[in-house]
């Protein structure tokens, strides 16, 4: 059917809802772009037709009417020393909190480095760009400086001029967990970081978070060890069995690595050394890894829901030419379980079984 009826076969187009409602194909396009003021008689109508005939513009038919294309760009860091499942809860907030703005979002990996954010700013691919696993003096900052695209970064950079950013303030949570060692009687600590490739790569969170740890450890008269930590078992044991083996009076673990958490504590348990009796664990890492382990771990989580949900509004501010921060950084939250305790500080197990202290 043809004029105020509906479409016969197909899916309607933006001529057919036009027709349907007798006004042109621009009046349409200005009432879905709200580019140009409608008569509120002429806009229902036009709403009107929509509905009744079921159109839904594509991206092209959005980027058309309003130079927009609704979609946003999330480079994701697939690679090594990365852990898969945090990096998808951030790619699914992000992916939530896009489609609450009406965007989708392009999936794009790191290791295409400044050349991929150069391939689709160069298109009308995306409107923004989030990019995540941003390293202290990453090769990709000065590229979002002057691309034509509105950025945000999760995570820092040493320079931030220039930039939008946000994440977890990873100093502040290494500060967190030494100081609730500290305050539980805990005067040597280790922290068992992130994959060395991590920390070669110069990854903000976590030179932040060691940095955060020996700051805090030499504020409250504790002696810190720091290690960057693998992620197999077999790693973990060998890098445990070395580190009481060197420092046999540690009673503290701070574990920044989400895999490494379990194989910790069953290196701990192999040993003969007991959480929380001998050695007290505090992790960051996300809730649900802290609440299945066992025992359950004291644990500042990483808010990956939170962070990709003020990352997308940030974007979306910028889109509309709002003013957006230039840091934005979210308080560590410590959460005390089962795996943390007051100091004992009697005898301890050296590596040829005898006991000091």
């Amino acid at each position: 059917m043809t004029g105020r009826g509906r479409v016969a076969s197909g899916q309607p187009t933006i001529a057919d809802v036009a027709r349907h409602a007798g006004v042109a194909v621009s009046t349409v396009s200005y009432v879905l772009s709200g580019k140009r003021a409608i008569s509120e008689v002429t806009r229902n109508r036009v709403l009107a037709s929509i509905r009744l005939l079921g159109y839904h513009p594509n991206a092209g038919a959005r980027a058309l009417a309003s130079r927009r294309a609704n979609v946003i760009a999330l480079v994701l860091p697939l690679r090594s020393g990365i852990q898969v499942p945090v990096v998808m809860q951030f790619a699914t907030a992000v992916v939530t909190s896009a489609r609450s703005h009406d965007h989708d979002v392009l999936l794009l990996t790191s290791d295409e480095g400044p050349e991929g954010l150069r391939r689709i700013a160069a298109g009308a691919l995306v409107d923004g760009v989030l990019v995540m696993d941003v390293e202290l003096h990453d090769v990709r900052v000065p590229l979002l400086r002057e691309l034509r695209r509105p950025s945000v970064l999760i995570g820092l950079p040493a320079d931030t001029g220039g930039l939008t950013c946000v994440d977890l303030d990873f100093h502040r949570a290494g500060q967190v967990c030494v100081e609730h060692l500290a305050g539980l009687g805990h005067r040597r600590v280790a922290l068992l970081g992130a994959p060395a490739a991590v920390y070669d790569r110069g990854t903000g969170f976590a030179h932040r978070t060691r940095a955060g740890v020996v700051e805090a450890a030499a504020r409250h008269g504790v002696e810190a060890v720091t290690l960057p930590c693998e992620e197999s078992a077999a790693d973990v044991r060998r890098r445990v069995d070395v580190l009481f083996a060197r420092h046999p009076d540690i009673s503290g673990l701070v574990v920044q690595n989400e895999a490494a958490v379990g194989p910790v504590q069953a290196a701990l348990a192999a040993s003969g050394r007991r959480v929380p009796h001998d050695v007290s664990v505090v992790a960051v890492c996300p809730d649900q890894f802290a609440e299945h382990a066992s025992p359950r771990l004291t644990s500042v989580p990483v808010p990956a829901e939170e962070i990709g949900r003020q990352a997308v509004a940030l974007l979306m501010r910028k889109l509309g030419d709002e003013p957006a921060p230039e840091v934005t950084l979210l308080e560590p939250r410590l959460t005390v379980r089962d795996s943390t305790a007051t100091a004992y500080h009697g005898p301890v197990a050296g590596p040829d079984g005898t006991t000091t202290g």
